[in-house]
């Protein structure tokens, strides 16, 4: 078949567009089954607490980025470079942003690719290990609002890329360059640290753990210095349940005791949003020095990296020629274990 006109889509967690719109986001994020995993109406009604409990410390973390989420127009910098990428892949190359709790929704991104009439179309999360909690969900969400809509083209997906080149390549030149500043404080531990998931989503068969190691696995191996100090690490837990660890505080009050300067480099975000520029710049710079760590750098999303950009382009090409969900390769990368994981073991031809 012919493939004169191709959307594509980028996935990506969203984030309130100004203070007044943090507690609707806050009910969409929380409402999400994928996230709490209860049957309604309990977790509407659970949804609906903690937004407002959480609304006013929600909003004050907006408030130091500007009273906004920068994921949308970072992610629309992402879809810009992408769709340049993309140019000659087809006679029409439109490439669209998604959100999953905030505008723009699945709604919204639906209607506007069903109204282009494109041959094809492929969804691409951005998340680069694969979760039920992230990119399933939004997966799922593209889906239901495709067939309500009634967009009848064919529709192929990538589900993960935990070691895709260009990501590493861009992710371990931005750890090369924060590495060499900490060096002057002595030698620096790199914490590798990824979105924290409550340990029953893992033991219910979510791959997301074992991505996240399998990233850190190949960072470090293109590092290739036998003598780094590493670890990985999970941020930004939230509730009374058991999390999977070790958590970033801890880690950074060691370094605090071992007196090392520390590097936080973020291998689980592919753009600067709350979790990097509140959370990681400003919260945990400032428990480092509380405990006495020696220096303190953060690592850089890979944002429009070129190399970054280029994977991406790749990977799209290769979900075009294969067809269904593909990973980076195009088969199933996880261990037959991991029940959730969205690809048949079997390779799809």
């Amino acid at each position: 078949m012919s493939v004169k006109k191709v959307a594509v889509v980028l996935f990506n967690l969203g984030g309130p567009d100004s203070l007044e719109s943090v507690r609707p986001f806050l009910f969409n994020l929380f409402n999400d089954p994928a996230i709490l995993r209860m049957p309604n109406p309990m977790r509407w009604m659970i949804a609906q607490i903690i937004s407002r409990s959480r609304e006013e410390k929600s909003q004050g973390i907006y408030a130091l980025v500007g009273g906004r989420s920068p994921l949308l127009p970072s992610t629309q910098a992402q879809a810009d470079a992408l769709q340049k990428s993309l140019s000659g892949l087809a006679d029409q190359v439109s490439v669209h942003v998604c959100m999953q709790y905030w505008h723009p929704m699945a709604k919204e991104t639906v209607a506007a690719i069903k109204a282009e009439a494109p041959d094809r179309v492929v969804l691409l999360p951005l998340y680069p290990q694969f979760s039920t909690t992230t990119a399933g969900t939004s997966l799922k969400a593209f889906h239901k609002e495709a067939l309500a809509q009634g967009l009848t083209a064919p529709i192929d997906s990538l589900c993960c890329f935990p070691h895709q080149a260009g990501f590493l390549a861009e992710t371990v030149e931005n750890i090369h360059q924060s590495l060499a500043v900490a060096a002057r404080s002595g030698k620096p531990r790199l914490l590798l640290s990824a979105h924290g998931l409550p340990e029953r989503t893992i033991q219910a068969g979510d791959p997301y753990q074992w991505q996240v190691e399998q990233t850190a696995k190949a960072i470090v191996d293109k590092i290739g210095d036998a003598d780094l100090d590493h670890v990985i690490c999970y941020q930004s837990r939230v509730g009374p349940v058991k999390w999977i660890g070790p958590f970033i505080e801890d880690e950074i009050k060691r370094a605090g005791l071992d007196k090392v300067p520390v590097v936080i480099a973020p291998i689980s975000f592919v753009s600067e949003h709350v979790e990097t520029l509140v959370e990681i710049e400003q919260e945990m710079r400032e428990l480092a020095l509380e405990v006495g760590v020696p220096g303190f750098e953060r690592v850089p999303a890979v944002a429009t990296g070129t190399a970054f950009i280029e994977g991406l382009a790749d990977m799209v090409r290769r979900v075009l020629a294969r067809g269904g969900p593909a990973s980076e390769h195009g088969e199933r990368i996880c261990p037959k274990m991991f029940g959730e994981c969205p690809m048949p073991h079997a390779l799809r031809l």
